[in-house]
């Protein structure tokens, strides 16, 4: 209790009150219909938003002078959330009035099965001090099943209303009548957020329902053998979540925790497993695995050492040196024991294809359908693509290979201690073509937004290097389109990479060297593309 200062809690008591009369006086209009009772909710608007007001003030206040990441610092950022949601249910409210003053004949409505919804929402009011001033997660967690309870009365409604909707007299009133249905499955969607928020503070990380139960089951098993925390530590563009799990004593990590939609965690843990099988060592263990509705969660094994990123960025040149030495050690070893006579397609091209409107919603200036350089009128970039997809269709490359599928820097760890290489995050792997990983590598570097002129000669040098250690192979292989690929691969990693990147500059940098990589291959004559030199020395320097 102490957690939640005075005048806070008080404007919280009374928020939460005020919010229960509105639903109470929303109940009796839908047992009895009247103007009086929608006067009388529709009046009490602006006391809701000045508690609303007063709370949000309140928490900014102490915010400041609070250490961010305690309890009190949490507990006030859920209390800001949880606010905004109580407002939003007294607009809900009002919004459900509007909808059913539009109904001709009430009746459509099926008006009695509304008070025992609403009162589900009252007794998810109910719970909200509680769980605040006790740090009950029981509370918390009821408050979000209501939620599901409420959805599912919602879908009854909205079975009943579509299955009069074909020639109905009345077609307006089932409309509005689905309208009123629709507000009142939104409290619930707002009860489910207040709960949310409830559970981060108590638990210390944000955290949704869903995700709560994942991280409660397979935490189990761990904290039989000590006391730990929870710490989001990355937040993945696939919208998957990474936490560390620490252990209190030591502060050490013990594991991570990784969750998300089901059929991508399902990937991951295939792929990890796969590596296992293939390549034992290189990926972590997986410690545990739930799966609950449509969500996924993996317990993996935390992996000791330094990402390729942190050395490349942080560590001597020395470290960085031998780290680049073992990873071409491990790549060609990888590459050899998986190699079958398969030729694989690339597809840089289509992949591009496939990404580049997002490019476009990120950067509309890479949009054109020309491009007028001194009066002379050159090709769109969307227009080099598709040309560049049908010349790449017919240059394969002669094997495949099992691959990472997504080797960007920072999934790749350096253990100096083992001198040994692991992978991580590896929902993408698959037998395909080595140069989808050379390519994805190589931009991966170029792209890290530092810009101090040193470390941008190392970046340049360390990605030159492993293009050279890389086309050993190839030539080894008798690969001889490789340079040819390798050279699409890029123009694709280094185009659709400007999605993640606002500096313009860096970014502009980026599309005209995927521009020219596409020229420099549509020039070559068909049939040359074993003659093909990738101008290496010209794309990765600054």
């Amino acid at each position: 209790m102490n957690s939640v200062p005075k005048p806070i809690r008080e404007n919280l008591h009374f928020l939460c009150a005020e919010i229960d009369g509105q639903l109470s006086q929303l109940e009796t209009f839908f047992k009895n219909p009247s103007l009086s009772v929608a006067r009388r909710i529709y009046d009490r608007a602006g006391y809701a938003h000045n508690l609303k007001t007063r709370i949000h003030a309140g928490c900014l206040r102490h915010l400041s002078a609070s250490k961010k990441g305690n309890r009190r610092h949490l507990t006030l950022r859920s209390l800001e959330f949880i606010a905004t949601d109580l407002q939003r249910i007294a607009n809900l409210s009002r919004q459900c009035l509007r909808h059913a003053e539009n109904i001709e004949i009430f009746e459509t409505l099926f008006p009695k099965r509304y008070p025992p919804i609403i009162n589900m929402v009252r007794k998810g009011v109910a719970h909200i001090e509680p769980a605040v001033l006790d740090h009950n997660t029981d509370q918390a967690l009821e408050i979000g099943r209501l939620r599901q309870n409420i959805e599912k009365d919602y879908k009854k409604l909205f079975l009943g209303y579509t299955a009069q909707m074909n020639g109905a007299d009345a077609p307006e009133d089932l409309a509005h009548s689905l309208l009123v249905a629709s507000e009142i499955q939104r409290m619930g969607d707002s009860l489910q957020s207040i709960s949310e928020a409830l559970i981060s503070a108590n638990i210390g990380q944000a955290v949704n329902f869903e995700r709560y139960f994942a991280l409660q089951g397979l935490m189990s098993d761990l904290e039989s053998q000590g006391d730990f925390k929870v710490e989001t530590i990355a937040e993945t563009r696939s919208g998957s979540a990474i936490s560390a799990i620490t252990d209190k004593k030591t502060d050490e990590v013990t594991a991570v925790f990784k969750d998300g939609e089901k059929r991508k965690v399902k990937e991951e843990r295939e792929g990890v497993e796969s590596w296992h099988s293939i390549y034992p060592g290189l990926a972590p263990k997986i410690l545990a695995y739930q799966k609950r509705d449509q969500s996924a969660a993996l317990l993996i094994e935390h992996l000791p050492g330094l990402t390729f990123e942190n050395i490349v960025l942080n560590e001597t040149d020395e470290l960085c040196e031998k780290t680049l030495s073992v990873l071409g050690k491990t790549l060609k070893d990888i590459w050899q024991q998986t190699r079958t006579d398969q030729p694989a397609d690339l597809g840089s091209m289509q992949q591009l294809a496939k990404r580049i409107g997002e490019v476009y919603r990120v950067h509309p200036a890479f949009k054109g359908s020309l491009v007028d350089l001194n009066g002379v009128q050159l090709p769109a970039m969307k227009d080099l693509i598709a040309e560049a997809a049908e010349r790449e269709k017919s240059v394969k490359a002669p094997f495949s290979v099992y691959i990472h599928g997504d080797f960007n820097i920072d999934n790749i760890i350096y253990d100096p201690d083992e001198n040994r290489i692991h992978f991580i995050d590896l929902h993408r792997s698959k037998y395909m073509d080595y140069v989808q990983d050379v390519s994805v590598f190589m931009v991966s570097n170029y792209r890290l937004q530092v810009f101090e002129a040193p470390v941008r000669r190392r970046i340049m040098s360390v990605t030159r290097a492993f293009y050279k250690l890389v086309r050993a192979f190839a030539k080894k292989q008798q690969d001889t389109t490789f340079d040819y690929r390798l050279c699409l691969g890029l123009a694709r990693s280094f185009e659709t990479s400007t999605r993640f990147i606002l500096d313009k500059s860096h970014a502009r940098r980026m599309h005209l060297r995927a521009r020219y990589l596409i020229e420099r291959a549509l020039a070559c004559p068909a049939g040359d593309e074993h003659k093909f030199k990738l101008p290496i020395k010209e794309i990765f320097v600054d």
